[in-house]
Protein backbone atom coordinates (compact mmCIF):
# COMPACT_ATOMS: atom_id res chain seq x y z
CA UNK A 1 0.00 0.00 0.00
CA UNK A 2 1.05 3.47 -0.42
CA UNK A 3 2.76 5.84 2.07
CA UNK A 4 1.36 9.39 2.42
CA UNK A 5 2.93 12.18 3.40
CA UNK A 6 2.33 14.19 6.39
CA UNK A 7 0.99 17.81 5.10
CA UNK A 8 1.59 21.21 6.70
CA UNK A 9 -2.34 22.54 6.71
CA UNK A 10 -4.04 25.91 6.90
CA UNK A 11 -7.64 25.84 7.59
CA UNK A 12 -10.27 28.37 7.66
CA UNK A 13 -13.52 28.67 9.45
CA UNK A 14 -15.79 31.53 11.25
CA UNK A 15 -14.70 32.97 14.53
CA UNK A 16 -17.06 32.04 16.54
CA UNK A 17 -15.70 27.83 15.76
CA UNK A 18 -12.38 28.98 17.10
CA UNK A 19 -12.49 26.33 20.07
CA UNK A 20 -12.94 23.93 17.52
CA UNK A 21 -10.23 25.44 15.33
CA UNK A 22 -7.92 25.07 17.99
CA UNK A 23 -8.69 21.91 18.64
CA UNK A 24 -7.58 20.82 14.78
CA UNK A 25 -4.53 22.99 15.21
CA UNK A 26 -3.71 20.83 18.34
CA UNK A 27 -4.20 17.39 16.39
CA UNK A 28 -2.09 18.59 13.56
CA UNK A 29 0.74 19.79 15.73
CA UNK A 30 0.60 16.77 17.69
CA UNK A 31 1.91 15.18 14.37
CA UNK A 32 4.57 16.92 13.92
CA UNK A 33 3.58 19.30 11.21
CA UNK A 34 2.71 23.13 10.65
CA UNK A 35 -1.01 24.28 11.50
CA UNK A 36 -2.44 27.68 11.08
CA UNK A 37 -5.68 29.11 11.91
CA UNK A 38 -7.01 31.87 9.94
CA UNK A 39 -10.74 33.23 10.30
CA UNK A 40 -12.91 34.71 8.64
CA UNK A 41 -15.92 34.67 6.34
CA UNK A 42 -15.67 33.40 3.00
CA UNK A 43 -18.94 35.19 1.39
CA UNK A 44 -16.28 37.89 1.19
CA UNK A 45 -14.23 38.14 -1.98
CA UNK A 46 -11.60 39.88 -0.48
CA UNK A 47 -10.97 37.93 2.63
CA UNK A 48 -10.57 34.91 0.35
CA UNK A 49 -8.03 36.62 -1.75
CA UNK A 50 -6.45 37.43 1.86
CA UNK A 51 -6.60 33.93 3.10
CA UNK A 52 -4.47 32.22 0.13
CA UNK A 53 -1.88 34.82 1.05
CA UNK A 54 -1.33 34.29 3.92
CA UNK A 55 -1.57 30.10 3.38
CA UNK A 56 0.98 30.85 1.11
CA UNK A 57 3.22 32.97 3.47
CA UNK A 58 2.48 31.02 5.80
CA UNK A 59 3.50 27.55 4.48
CA UNK A 60 6.28 28.61 1.57
CA UNK A 61 3.89 27.91 -0.80
CA UNK A 62 1.06 25.76 -1.97
CA UNK A 63 0.32 22.51 -3.51
CA UNK A 64 -3.02 21.06 -2.40
CA UNK A 65 -6.34 23.32 -2.01
CA UNK A 66 -9.61 21.45 -0.20
CA UNK A 67 -12.67 23.35 -0.83
CA UNK A 68 -15.03 22.30 1.81
CA UNK A 69 -16.75 24.86 3.57
CA UNK A 70 -20.66 25.05 2.82
CA UNK A 71 -24.11 26.63 3.52
CA UNK A 72 -27.19 24.25 3.91
CA UNK A 73 -30.43 25.42 5.13
CA UNK A 74 -33.54 23.51 4.93
CA UNK A 75 -36.71 25.26 3.30
CA UNK A 76 -39.95 23.18 2.65
CA UNK A 77 -41.11 25.39 0.06
CA UNK A 78 -39.06 27.72 -2.39
CA UNK A 79 -41.38 30.78 -1.17
CA UNK A 80 -39.98 30.42 1.88
CA UNK A 81 -36.17 30.90 0.85
CA UNK A 82 -35.37 34.61 0.86
CA UNK A 83 -32.77 36.71 -1.65
CA UNK A 84 -30.90 36.83 0.83
CA UNK A 85 -30.78 33.17 2.08
CA UNK A 86 -30.07 32.54 -1.34
CA UNK A 87 -27.20 34.54 -1.92
CA UNK A 88 -25.70 33.36 1.18
CA UNK A 89 -26.07 29.83 0.06
CA UNK A 90 -24.51 31.04 -3.37
CA UNK A 91 -21.73 32.85 -1.87
CA UNK A 92 -20.61 30.36 0.09
CA UNK A 93 -20.69 27.09 -1.90
CA UNK A 94 -20.27 28.41 -5.13
CA UNK A 95 -18.49 32.19 -5.40
CA UNK A 96 -16.25 31.23 -2.30
CA UNK A 97 -14.43 28.15 -4.12
CA UNK A 98 -14.13 30.59 -7.35
CA UNK A 99 -12.82 33.40 -5.61
CA UNK A 100 -10.18 30.73 -3.50
CA UNK A 101 -9.33 28.53 -6.86
CA UNK A 102 -8.64 32.00 -8.92
CA UNK A 103 -6.04 33.24 -5.95
CA UNK A 104 -4.35 29.95 -5.57
CA UNK A 105 -4.03 29.15 -9.22
CA UNK A 106 -0.77 31.08 -9.82
CA UNK A 107 0.73 29.42 -6.67
CA UNK A 108 0.13 25.84 -7.90
CA UNK A 109 2.62 23.95 -9.56
CA UNK A 110 2.42 20.91 -11.76
CA UNK A 111 1.39 18.10 -9.69
CA UNK A 112 -1.01 20.15 -7.46
CA UNK A 113 -4.34 19.03 -7.09
CA UNK A 114 -7.76 21.03 -6.38
CA UNK A 115 -10.34 18.69 -4.32
CA UNK A 116 -13.56 19.89 -4.36
CA UNK A 117 -16.73 18.92 -1.82
CA UNK A 118 -19.79 18.41 -3.73
CA UNK A 119 -22.44 16.09 -2.44
CA UNK A 120 -25.02 13.25 -3.18
CA UNK A 121 -27.63 16.11 -3.33
CA UNK A 122 -25.82 16.97 -7.16
CA UNK A 123 -27.11 13.61 -8.61
CA UNK A 124 -30.73 13.25 -6.55
CA UNK A 125 -31.71 16.72 -4.90
CA UNK A 126 -33.59 16.59 -1.66
CA UNK A 127 -37.03 18.84 -1.89
CA UNK A 128 -36.20 20.83 1.14
CA UNK A 129 -32.54 21.84 0.09
CA UNK A 130 -33.62 23.70 -3.00
CA UNK A 131 -30.59 26.31 -3.45
CA UNK A 132 -27.77 24.02 -1.75
CA UNK A 133 -28.95 21.57 -4.21
CA UNK A 134 -28.07 23.31 -7.09
CA UNK A 135 -24.77 24.45 -5.20
CA UNK A 136 -23.53 21.12 -5.36
CA UNK A 137 -24.72 20.24 -8.96
CA UNK A 138 -22.45 23.26 -10.06
CA UNK A 139 -19.77 22.04 -7.94
CA UNK A 140 -19.71 18.72 -9.98
CA UNK A 141 -19.57 20.77 -12.65
CA UNK A 142 -16.63 23.01 -11.62
CA UNK A 143 -14.50 20.06 -11.09
CA UNK A 144 -14.81 18.52 -14.48
CA UNK A 145 -14.67 21.65 -16.44
CA UNK A 146 -11.59 22.66 -14.36
CA UNK A 147 -10.27 19.14 -14.42
CA UNK A 148 -9.99 20.12 -18.30
CA UNK A 149 -8.49 22.98 -18.20
CA UNK A 150 -5.85 22.43 -15.40
CA UNK A 151 -4.54 19.23 -16.73
CA UNK A 152 -2.24 20.83 -20.01
CA UNK A 153 -0.45 22.19 -16.41
CA UNK A 154 -0.01 19.03 -14.55
CA UNK A 155 -2.93 20.19 -12.31
CA UNK A 156 -5.46 17.46 -11.14
CA UNK A 157 -9.20 18.58 -9.96
CA UNK A 158 -11.39 15.96 -8.53
CA UNK A 159 -14.45 15.91 -6.31
CA UNK A 160 -15.71 13.81 -3.30
CA UNK A 161 -19.81 13.48 -2.95
CA UNK A 162 -21.08 12.56 0.57
CA UNK A 163 -24.19 11.35 1.47
CA UNK A 164 -25.49 12.04 4.58
CA UNK A 165 -22.32 12.52 7.25
CA UNK A 166 -23.20 13.74 10.93
CA UNK A 167 -21.82 17.09 10.58
CA UNK A 168 -22.68 20.98 12.30
CA UNK A 169 -24.45 21.20 8.77
CA UNK A 170 -27.22 18.89 9.94
CA UNK A 171 -27.76 20.27 13.22
CA UNK A 172 -27.59 24.09 12.27
CA UNK A 173 -30.31 24.29 10.24
CA UNK A 174 -29.54 22.10 6.91
CA UNK A 175 -32.51 19.64 7.92
CA UNK A 176 -35.72 19.02 10.03
CA UNK A 177 -35.66 17.52 13.61
CA UNK A 178 -37.91 14.87 11.81
CA UNK A 179 -35.64 14.30 9.00
CA UNK A 180 -32.60 13.86 11.97
CA UNK A 181 -34.38 11.28 13.51
CA UNK A 182 -34.13 9.30 10.57
CA UNK A 183 -30.64 10.51 8.93
CA UNK A 184 -28.83 8.14 6.98
CA UNK A 185 -31.07 5.35 8.06
CA UNK A 186 -32.67 5.09 4.71
CA UNK A 187 -29.18 4.16 3.23
CA UNK A 188 -28.29 0.32 2.44
CA UNK A 189 -25.65 0.71 4.89
CA UNK A 190 -28.91 1.76 7.48
CA UNK A 191 -26.33 4.78 9.05
CA UNK A 192 -24.61 7.98 8.32
CA UNK A 193 -21.52 8.31 8.23
CA UNK A 194 -18.97 9.97 10.10
CA UNK A 195 -16.57 12.56 8.43
CA UNK A 196 -13.56 10.27 9.16
CA UNK A 197 -15.06 8.20 6.89
CA UNK A 198 -14.37 10.45 4.34
CA UNK A 199 -10.88 11.16 4.91
CA UNK A 200 -8.75 8.92 3.39
CA UNK A 201 -10.84 9.58 -0.13
CA UNK A 202 -9.11 13.43 0.39
CA UNK A 203 -5.61 11.88 1.39
CA UNK A 204 -6.32 9.48 -1.90
CA UNK A 205 -6.91 12.38 -3.95
CA UNK A 206 -4.42 14.86 -2.88
CA UNK A 207 -1.79 11.85 -3.04
CA UNK A 208 0.98 11.96 -5.58
CA UNK A 209 -0.10 8.27 -6.43
CA UNK A 210 -3.43 8.94 -7.50
CA UNK A 211 -1.55 11.08 -10.57
CA UNK A 212 -4.19 9.48 -13.30
CA UNK A 213 -7.40 10.55 -11.35
CA UNK A 214 -8.46 14.01 -12.73
CA UNK A 215 -12.23 15.15 -13.43
CA UNK A 216 -13.73 12.25 -10.99
CA UNK A 217 -15.89 12.41 -8.86
CA UNK A 218 -15.56 10.18 -5.83
CA UNK A 219 -18.64 9.14 -4.04
CA UNK A 220 -19.17 7.95 -0.05
CA UNK A 221 -23.05 7.48 0.47
CA UNK A 222 -23.52 4.55 2.37
CA UNK A 223 -24.73 2.76 -0.86
CA UNK A 224 -27.10 5.43 -2.59
CA UNK A 225 -27.32 8.76 -4.33
CA UNK A 226 -24.80 8.05 -7.11
CA UNK A 227 -26.02 8.34 -10.65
Amino acid sequence: MPTHAKADVVINYLPAEEPDAQDVIALIKKEGRTGLAIPGDLKDEAFCKKLVEQAVQGLGGLDIVVCNAARQQARASILDVSSEDFDATMKTNIYAPFWIIKAALPHLKPGSCVIGTTSEQAYDPSPDLYDYAQTKAATMNYVKSLAKQLASKGIRVNGVAPGPIWTPLQVSGGATMEKLEKFGGMTPLGRPGQPAELASIYVQLAAADASYATGQVYGSTGGSGQP
